[in-house]
């Protein structure tokens, strides 16, 4: 009985070497950015007071920071909202004036760019930034614990070696991204990692178990065969999958608004990864670590059982 139907061939497993290296290279990057750049961090982890003002018109940004830095706000991030006639003012955390005499200032300070209007003001303390940076690290941090439970529960331990390898390198390249770019980082985008690892093992998980049964059925293929089968197999479900999820990702991006920006940036770099790693790090380190069919077949005592069973 032969279970691969596929009418794909796509010899994946021959290009393993140099997906290695690129994935080297890219995780070398994003170590040294993180190390030497760091993360642009969103005032969810700084701290600082975000003001949103709305224009009758659309407006130039430049005015408006040359408004703010003549009125001592020099260290204010300007950037549009949405549209062109919202826009959106970071200023950093300034324990002497409480969030609403900040607010006031910074609308007095745009009276000679226009009539604008005060839309929405949020403040987040330093405190409470740091204690969400550390808790944020926490939760991925327990997530990858969680889930090395998990796997190593569920599969023999190759298979657990490959998930966690994937999602390690699926979370260093999306962090070194935003490090690199230099795109905000908050919360949203936090969230969007703990999507990504979950993406990311079930899309692993779903071509290991595919791997699983044709070790148990191909038992005279040599490993990289069932493997590259195995891929082939799922591939049109993987692709399906993410092409799926990356339109809906795409839509939010491009019309969701300002809120979401980062959040939809992080998955779309997060499936794009995952669905790499999925055939090029976690399936070619199964071959790697020297996986055969003598670890995945059934065991004597399995089969006893199955035989007396009525």
């Amino acid at each position: 009985m032969q279970l691969i139907k596929s009418n794909l061939k796509i010899d994946f497993l021959s290009k393993r070497n140099l997906a290695w290296i690129v994935s080297a290279v890219l995780i070398v990057i994003s170590i040294a950015s993180m190390a030497t750049r760091g993360l642009n961090l969103g005032i969810d982890f700084t701290g600082g007071t975000l003001v949103e003002v709305g224009y009758p018109e659309a407006v130039d940004l430049n005015p408006i920071r040359d408004a703010l830095e003549a009125n001592q706000f020099g260290d204010a991030i300007v950037q549009h909202f949405g549209t062109a006639k919202d826009v959106l003012i970071r200023l950093p955390a300034d324990d002497s004036k409480d969030a609403a005499q900040l607010s006031n200032e910074v609308l007095e300070a745009l009276q000679p760019t226009g009539t604008p209007d005060m839309r929405r003001v949020e403040f987040v303390g330093p405190q409470v930034g740091e204690e969400l940076r550390d808790d944020g690290g926490l939760a991925v941090l327990y997530a990858l614990i969680g889930i090395l439970i998990y796997v190593a529960l569920r599969f023999e331990y190759r298979f657990a070696l490959g998930s966690v390898a994937a999602l390690i390198h699926d979370v260093i390249l999306v962090v070194g991204f935003f490090s690199v770019t230099q795109a905000p980082f908050d919360l949203t985008v936090l969230a969007a990692v703990l999507a990504v690892i979950g993406y990311s093992l079930n899309d692993t998980i779903v071509v290991f178990d595919r791997i699983r049964e044709n070790f148990r059925i191909m038992r005279k293929a040599q490993p990289t065969e069932v493997v590259n089968g195995s891929i082939n197999q799922t591939l049109a479900r993987t692709l399906m999958t993410s092409l799926t999820t990356l339109m809906v990702l795409l839509a939010l991006f491009f019309v969701g608004g300002q809120v979401i920006h980062s959040f939809a940036l992080a998955l779309i770099v997060g499936v794009i990864i995952g669905t790499y790693s999925s055939i090029y790090i976690a399936s070619s380190l199964l071959i790697a670590l020297g996986v055969s069919h003598k670890d995945l077949m059934e065991t004597e005592n399995d089969d006893e059982e199955l035989n007396e069973m009525p």
